[in-house]
């Protein structure tokens, strides 16, 4: 009888060992690692570090410092190389002229985020952050709109945040001088400028559940950057299955997802047509209206506020943290921008947007704060949507683009003294001086959304807290510089006392 190669085949391949199957397996992947490395040699890829099939370069990257290994990848590669992972691309670039030229000059490039599995979970391709192509584009122009309307650069907004500086300064002078944490009172101050626009009220700082909201907040910002939710990256249909922190991770966002569709249930119950409160209120009128982009929905509704709510709380109160830091650490700068606040805005009022131009040093030891604290080392991912080339480098479609900030904003070449704190980096002849080599919200057209609002945080709860507080570390208290690593690099958790200034 005459068996055909159909039939040989699948009864050979039922009485092969598991062992060896898994050898064959390991072989094939090693030979197809093999083969694409030299194509990548062939094409002329951008250098980098060896790396092991499937899992790339995981085992070189020190979760607790990432940012360690990145300068010494660049220190031995470059300014331009790649690291791998999966089946997927890192391309890491350092330098003002390099950043220029994929965030400026290839803008339409590396326009796109990347559809990393770990995001992918939880965002799909939705809200302002993750989202690509005409849906990015749809989203981000009617949130900027509608973020306008409600104030964004105008007087309505700033007098938003000098009122909630009253309320911080008030929960300040509750601690009487005596050591605390100031991380959840920033956090919820910086927060609730977000939240009055988008769910249009703010949260009392004893609110327990509200409070219960930032922690989680702040533990999904620390988790991504661990080596569970990296696997995840790498094994998403074997890790969704296991325990670990990124379990944790997804949890805590099913929280916040949850708390965010109760409010647009709420927003929907007494939606006035008269009358919109906030961002959910202009967001359900624009479902309303019959010719409409096909991305606008409830799930980007959930989404898009997801991302005000973390953006807008995170990165300023994380910048403000550090600035407390700072100033307990260098008095004398604390003096000097105190005296200024003396001089200029005095103690019978609050700061005001109108001072910024006469506080040249205040302003300076703003941006130092941002340059210093470096809360996004790498930037918010891109993904390339053509081949390319960068530096004379052969970059495929798909490759996955991280910019140093980290050596942009400590670059000897670009600042007098990179690894201290001095707001002299931005004066010149006693005069504020802008830099190009200061990126802190990025550049081109992914640039940060809440720049304009994030300013005037920074600068009137800065100048605010300065104007009524000595900041100084509590008795017998070492303060540490040292990092808490996650989404954004934050300072580890500190004590610090608030003195209240006797004018």
């Amino acid at each position: 009888m005459q068996l055909s190669l159909g039939t040989i085949l699948p009864s050979l391949w039922e009485k092969v060992p598991l062992q060896t199957l898994l050898l064959l397996s390991a072989i094939l992947l090693i030979l197809a690692q093999y083969l694409q490395r030299r194509r990548r040699q062939h094409l002329n890829y951008p250098p980098g570090p060896p790396a092991l099939p499937i899992l790339g370069n995981f085992f070189q990257i020190n979760f607790k410092n990432p940012q360690a290994t990145i300068q010494k990848f660049t220190r031995e590669y470059g300014n331009v190389f790649c690291t791998y992972g999966g089946n997927k691309i890192f391309m890491h670039v350092t330098g003002l002229p390099k950043i220029k030229e994929v965030l400026v000059n290839q803008d339409q490039v590396f326009i796109d985020r990347p559809k990393l599995p770990v995001h992918f979970h939880v965002f799909k391709t939705h809200g302002l952050v993750m989202s690509n192509g005409q849906e990015w584009k749809q989203q981000r122009r009617f949130a900027l709109m509608t973020l306008r309307n409600f104030g964004l650069g105008k007087k309505t907004v700033e007098d938003r945040i000098r009122e909630e500086a009253r309320y911080l300064i008030e929960a300040i002078m509750e601690e009487k001088g005596q050591p605390f944490d100031p991380h959840f009172q920033i956090n919820n101050a910086v927060s609730n400028i977000i939240c009055s626009i988008t769910f249009g009220h703010r949260f009392d700082y004893h609110d327990s559940e509200f409070r219960e909201l930032l922690k989680s907040l702040d533990n999904v910002t620390v988790l991504e950057a661990g080596w569970e939710c990296q696997l995840f990256n790498l094994f998403p249909w074997i890790m969704k299955f296991l325990p670990g922190a990124h379990q944790k991770f997804f949890n805590e966002w099913k929280k916040l997802k949850s708390f965010v569709k109760h409010v647009i249930k709420q927003h929907k119950e007494d939606l006035n047509p008269e009358e919109t409160r906030d961002f959910i209120d202009a967001y359900l009128k624009e479902l309303s209206k019959d010719d409409i982009h096909p991305s606008f929905n409830e799930e980007n509704l959930v989404f898009c506020t997801l991302d005000l709510f973390l953006a807008g709380t995170e990165t300023t109160s994380t910048t403000l943290r550090w600035a407390l830091l700072y100033m307990a650490l260098y008095p004398e700068i604390q003096g000097k921008i105190q005296a200024e606040i003396d001089r200029v805005v005095g103690q019978s009022r609050q700061p005001t947007m109108a001072d910024k131009e006469n506080m040249p040093y205040t302003n300076a030891a703003v941006h130092e704060v941002q340059r210093m604290g470096n809360i996004l080392p790498f930037n918010v991912p891109r993904v390339s949507t053509v081949d390319t080339t960068v530096a004379g480098y052969h970059v495929p479609k798909g490759t996955i683009l991280t910019t140093n900030m980290t050596a942009l904003h400590r670059d000897p070449k670009e600042w007098a003294t990179p690894e201290t704190f001095n707001p002299e980096h931005f004066l010149e002849n006693g005069q504020f001086k802008k830099k190009d080599s200061f990126l802190p919200f990025s550049v081109g057209k992914r640039v940060c959304l809440g720049e304009q609002l994030a300013r005037a945080e920074l600068f009137l709860f800065f100048t605010s807290l300065l104007q009524k507080f000595t900041f100084q570390a509590p008795p017998n208290t070492q303060l540490s510089l040292d990092v808490r690593y996650g989404l954004t690099f934050s300072p580890v958790s500190y004590q610090i006392c608030a003195l209240p200034r006797v004018m």
